[in-house]
C-alpha cells in the first residue's frame, strides 16, 4: 500500500526547491526587501494581486521587474495617468479601411505579468476595467468576452507621500488584491548595501536573473501548495482573527471598524498562509504564518471608524491589535 501522506512531502519538497531559489534570486538584487519579495511570490503561488506603496525610490518597480526575469512569460508596464482611457489597457477595436474589417487590437493586460504603476492616478474608469480583468481574468470590449493569459498576475504600486490629482481606489478594487504590502525608507546599514549593491551592478542595471521558472514548474508548485495541511485549529484561528473586527467580536477592536473583514479576508489568509508554508518548506501552516501575514492581507479590507480615524487609528493597528488580542488554541 502507498503511503498517500509521504507522497504529498515528497511532491511538496520537489516543489519547493525551485520556488526557494527564485526567492533567493530576488533578494540578492534588493536588499532589505525579502518580506515584499515573500508577497509577491506568494501572490504568485495563489494567483493574487498585490499592491505595493510606499515612497519614490525605494525599489517596488525594480522588484517587479525581478519578479518577471524570474518566471517564464510576458511582462507589461502600465503607467497609470490621469488620462488614460480604458482602451489603453484592455485594448481597443479598430476598424481596417483596407480589409473593410474590424479587428481587436489587445491591451496591456494581454500579458502573463502587468505592473500598474501608480493606479491611483488612473481614474475610475480604467480602475473599473483593471477590476473585471483582476476579479474574472478577462475583459469584455465591444461585447466580446475574451479570457486573459493564464498565469495572470497584476502588481499595482502607489505613492505614500503624494496625493493631489490622485483617484483613491474604492474598497471593491482593493478587496481584490491579496495583499497590500507597505515599503518603508531603508535603515542606514541597508542604504550603504544597497549603494554597494548597485555599484556593482554598473549605472544601475540589475544583473540578470539565474533563475527562470517555467509554466510547467509553476503549475507544480501551485499543485503543491494546495496540498499543504490547514488543520482545524489554524482555520479556527484565521476565522477568529476576522471575527474580531466584526459586531461581537472583539469589543474593543469591532467598535473601532466602520466596515469589517469581509469572508473573502479569511479565504486570501488561508491561501496565503499556504504558500507560505510551503516556502518555508514544510507542508503544514502554523500559527506563525497567519499572524506574519494578517498585516498585509487583512488591512486593507478594513475601514476605521471616523472617530477611529480621528484618534489616529489605522486600519493596520487594528489588525495588529487583533492578533494580539486573538490567541491560537
Amino acid at each position: 500500500m502507498t503511503d498517500t501522506s509521504l507522497d504529498d512531502t515528497s511532491r511538496i519538497a520537489t516543489a519547493h526547491r525551485p520556488a526557494a531559489a527564485l526567492v533567493e534570486a530576488m533578494t540578492a538584487g534588493l536588499v532589505g526587501h525579502r518580506a515584499l519579495v515573500e508577497r509577491l511570490v506568494i501572490a504568485l503561488l495563489v494567483g493574487g494581486h498585490i499592491l505595493i506603496e510606499g515612497p519614490p525610490g525605494v525599489a517596488k518597480t525594480r522588484a517587479v521587474k525581478r519578479l518577471a526575469d524570474g518566471v517564464e512569460g510576458t511582462f507589461a508596464r502600465i503607467q497609470a495617468t490621469p488620462d488614460l482611457m480604458p482602451g489603453d489597457v484592455v485594448g481597443i477595436q479598430v476598424f481596417r479601411p483596407e480589409r473593410g474589417v474590424t479587428e481587436f487590437v489587445p491591451g496591456p493586460v494581454f500579458h502573463h505579468l502587468v505592473l500598474v504603476d501608480e493606479i491611483n492616478r488612473a481614474p475610475p474608469k480604467v480602475q473599473s476595467a483593471l477590476l473585471e480583468a483582476m476579479a474574472e481574468g478577462q475583459v469584455t470590449v465591444g461585447g466580446t468576452t475574451r479570457l486573459l493569459d493564464d498565469p495572470f498576475m497584476v502588481v499595482a504600486t502607489q505613492n505614500s507621500i503624494e496625493h493631489e490629482g490622485t483617484f483613491p481606489l474604492p474598497e471593491a478594487q482593493l478587496d481584490r488584491f491579496l495583499c497590500h504590502v507597505m515599503v518603508d525608507l531603508p535603515d542606514a546599514a541597508t542604504e550603504l548595501a544597497i549603494l554597494d549593491l548597485v555599484e556593482g551592478e554598473g549605472l544601475g542595471r540589475p544583473a540578470p536573473m539565474k533563475e527562470h521558472v517555467t509554466h510547467a514548474a509553476l503549475e507544480a508548485m501551485r499543485a503543491a501548495v494546495a496540498e499543504v495541511h490547514l488543520s482545524p485549529a489554524v482555520k479556527d484561528y484565521i476565522v477568529r482573527l476576522v471575527v474580531a473586527t466584526r459586531p461581537g467580536g472583539v469589543a474593543a477592536i469591532a467598535e473601532r471598524v466602520g466596515h469589517a473583514v469581509s469572508p473573502r479576508g479569511s479565504l486570501s489568509l488561508a491561501a496565503a498562509a499556504r504558500a507560505r508554508a510551503f516556502l518555508g518548506g514544510r507542508d503544514y501552516v502554523v500559527p506563525e504564518d497567519v499572524a506574519a501575514l494578517a498585516g498585509d492581507i487583512l488591512a486593507h479590507r478594513l475601514v476605521p471608524t471616523w472617530r477611529a480615524t480621528a484618534d489616529g487609528e489605522t486600519a493596520r493597528g487594528l489588525i495588529a491589535a487583533a492578533v494580539e488580542a486573538v490567541r491560537p488554541l
